[in-house]
């Protein structure tokens, strides 16, 4: 049961109140937890019993999701699940009953060891004291490995999790569907998951301190929501921000002197295709030597409509790259009598996450948190940032990356690799050994890149990430050429991230915590700066266009609540943002401000436009409808409305979601919905105690319509300060 605290502590800024045996968790306003023990063991107990608080039935459900028994629970129907890509439940329970983390669990550090322990029993301390809950036939206590799982799909989300659909269903004859096309699309995609990042340094920043941006667009639900957190161990961890449900540690946030953020490395491809050269369907040659696939049947329990269980089993290849798959990132890769194809997957055999965010809980500045990166090496997706007090920043693209450098793509790549390798995928000739893996000697594991071969840069003023490659981290400094398979190298950004380095820039030296929120709600859309103008000059050459052509000229070209004629520019920009037309192309020498200037003279241009104009009038939409009435969430039967824009609309407050007479659901689906959700601004300044900002947009939606901010409580005088302050006491396991 939660009490009010009943005595006072006088304490200076920084201080730890002292702590009986025990665990404490303060919950301060908006319930966010602020946990204080002694030992990792009992921090890690007193989040797992938080976690189970705040998010009981999300991560039984995750749960049940990494055990493969979805199909058990719920039949064989869609997925639901954001920890793969599977399309149905029999796919999902397939793909993870054949995860094997044997040979990994010796990778954790001892923190993590402890930590993970404790957080499994903190779970299931309170599952064990039966609170109600909305899911009672899914809750069930959970093992350590179950957390270790969690942190393992994680790192192969991107790679073997996002193809969960190929491997399952690869057999040999069997039929399959995609293209080169499906590939660059994939790649291209915006409306995958995404995020924003920047860190401000003291040529940026007024206080010639640090500051960090953290805004991740992830659907709202399950597996990939956040949750608030700080994690205190007196003398030795002080981190507060933010962590996936179901995750120990905090994956994004800051600590007395440093604070960090990230993004999904999209524009890396974290996994290589082998093609193999077949003596019979399941008999590949390396070297001239036959080699079998090693077979491996598994077996799911499936429940049917009258409710009995059903068992079904298929049989899963592997090879020494990896399983044997017919479909890659939308490409089809038939398994022929002659040919087949291998997924091989670095983070298959990482388990390293964990001690990468366990060290970043600890680092002082950004040297600490680089020497982590260099250290661990178990940063699976992730582009990071960070900054500090003395106002240094660094971005580091440190993940784990298959060892193709340039010269291994040149003397092996098949027919198809030379293709899929322009898209930032490697597809090498399985058949000869010399074409494996390369190995680094700064690589703590065979086969990935070391941090000598993979980017980094330090600055003063500051780096940012849009979720594209290293090259234009800053703007100022572009970075120099590395490997193809690390990222593309002077090639046109894309519109938000374009935005991002555009509104960075034209703040720069003015940077405070006030001005940084506001630039992350400007709701400044790029895109319109580039094409409105020419729109609204398309269309007064055409008929019956009514009061289109008055609704953009006047609009405000930003996607606030208010704006009016915000919906008309999303609906036509919706139709052809990925793949604009433009008159001026990119220059390399001016990447931010090209390609520009739209080609309205392109029927295909004047087609999306008439279309959007004859959408909204059939949905009876006024063409000059503040977006606010017609993008929003529902909230017990209110309507909150919400700015932010589609992500080709080159916003930087992403809100994302299908047209179906309105923008709704928002944040709600597992592709084409991803959404600002945790949003955060931390100042870092000399007194320890960093002065946060934050929301979340499907916990706090009235705040985020307002562009309103919790203040967070970092140092300990201000935890104890909240008049909202109750505290929970658990015995230490």
């Amino acid at each position: 049961m939660l009490t009010s605290l009943s005595v006072a502590v006088a304490l200076a800024a920084g201080a730890v109140a002292p702590l009986p045996a025990g665990i404490a968790i303060r919950y301060t306003e908006h319930d966010i937890p602020h946990i204080l023990a002694h030992d990792y063991r009992s921090l890690g107990y007193g989040q797992g019993y938080a976690a189970a608080r705040a998010n009981l039935c999300a991560i039984a459900d995750g749960v049940i999701t990494l055990r493969g028994d979805r199909s058990r629970y719920f039949g064989p129907g869609p997925a639901t699940t954001t920890l793969t890509r599977a399309t149905d439940n029999v796919t999902s329970d397939l793909y993870f009953k054949s995860v094997s983390l044997e040979g990994l669990l010796d990778q954790p550090a001892q923190d993590v060891r402890q930590m993970v322990r404790g957080y499994a029993a903190g779970y299931n301390k309170y599952v064990a004291e039966g609170h109600p809950t909305t899911c009672p036939r899914i809750v069930q206590p959970i093992t350590e490995e179950d957390v270790y799982r969690r942190a393992h799909a994680w790192s192969t989300l991107m790679a073997s999790g996002g193809n969960a659909d190929g491997i399952v269903a690869a057999a040999p004859g069997a039929s399959t569907t995609g293209s080169l096309d499906e590939l660059e699309k994939t790649r291209a995609d915006m409306s995958g998951p995404g995020s924003n990042a920047v860190v401000l340094g003291r040529a940026a920043t007024t206080s010639k301190r640090g500051i960090a941006v953290v805004n991740p667009h992830l659907p709202w639900h399950g597996d990939v929501s956040w949750d608030m957190v700080q994690l205190t161990i007196p003398g030795r961890v002080n981190v507060s921000g933010a962590t996936f449900t179901g995750m120990p540690f905090v994956i994004v946030g800051s600590t007395p002197t440093m604070a960090w953020s990230g993004t999904i490395a999209d524009a890396v491809v974290p996994a290589t295709l082998f093609e193999l050269t077949l003596t019979d369907p399941t008999t590949y040659l390396v070297d001239g030597k036959p080699e079998q696939m090693r077979r491996q049947d598994v077996t799911i329990q499936v429940k049917q409509p009258d409710g009995t269980l059903k068992p079904v089993t298929r049989t899963r290849y592997s090879t020494r790259y990896g399983p044997v798959v017919t479909n890659a990132y939308g490409v089809a890769l038939p398994w022929t009598g002659r040919k087949a194809y291998a997924f091989a997957d670095p983070n298959a055999r990482n388990m390293r996450f964990l001690n990468t965010i366990s060290e970043f809980a600890k680092a002082r500045n950004v040297n600490d948190f680089t020497e982590t990166l260099h250290r661990t090496q178990g940063n699976p997706i992730f582009n990071m940032m960070a900054t500090d007090s003395a106002g240094r920043t660094v971005y580091s693209g440190q993940t784990v990356i298959p060892n193709v450098p340039d010269s291994l793509l040149e003397k092996c790549s098949t027919e198809l690799g030379r293709e899929t390798a322009k898209r930032g995928l490697a597809t090498l000739d399985g058949s000869r050994g010399d074409c494996a893996w390369r190995d680094d000697k700064d690589a703590v594991q065979q086969g990935i890149f070391g941090p000598g071969n993979l980017p980094e840069l330090h600055r003063d003023d500051y780096v940012a990430n849009s979720n594209e490659s290293y090259w234009l981290t800053n703007a100022r400094e572009p970075m120099k050429r590395l490997n193809r398979m690390v990222g593309s190298f002077e090639t046109a950004r894309n519109v938000r991230t374009r935005d991002t380095l555009t509104e960075v820039h034209e703040g720069l030296g003015k940077f405070d915590l006030k001005s940084t929120q506001d630039m992350v709600f400007s709701n400044r859309v790029f895109a319109a700066e580039l094409a409105v103008d020419d729109t609204v000059a398309m269309c007064q050459t055409l008929p019956d266009m009514g009061n289109a052509c008055d609704a953009l000229a006047k609009w405000d070209r930003k996607a606030n609540v208010d704006s009016q004629g915000a919906l008309l520019f999303s609906r036509f920009w919706t139709r052809i943002g990925r793949s604009p037309d433009w008159k001026v192309p990119f220059d390399v020498k001016d990447p931010v401000r090209t390609p520009n200037t739209l080609n309205t003279a392109n029927p295909v241009i004047v087609k999306a436009f008439t279309d959007a104009v004859s959408e909204l009038r059939a949905a009876g939409v006024p063409l000059d409808a503040p977006l606010g009435d017609h993008q929003y969430v529902e909230k017990d039967g209110k309507r909150i409305p919400f700015g932010g824009a589609r992500p080709e609309m080159g916003t930087f407050n992403v809100i994302a979601s299908d047209w179906d007479g309105a923008y709704r659901g928002i944040g709600q689906g597992r592709s084409g919905t991803n959404s600002s959700g945790y949003v955060r601004v931390v100042a870092l300044n000399d007194t320890g105690c960093p002065e946060a900002r934050a929301v979340l947009a499907y916990r706090q939606p009235e705040l985020f319509s307002q562009k309103q901010w919790i203040t967070e409580r970092f140092c300990e005088r201000d935890i104890m300060a909240s008049p909202a302050l109750k505290v929970l006491r658990l015995n230490a396991p």
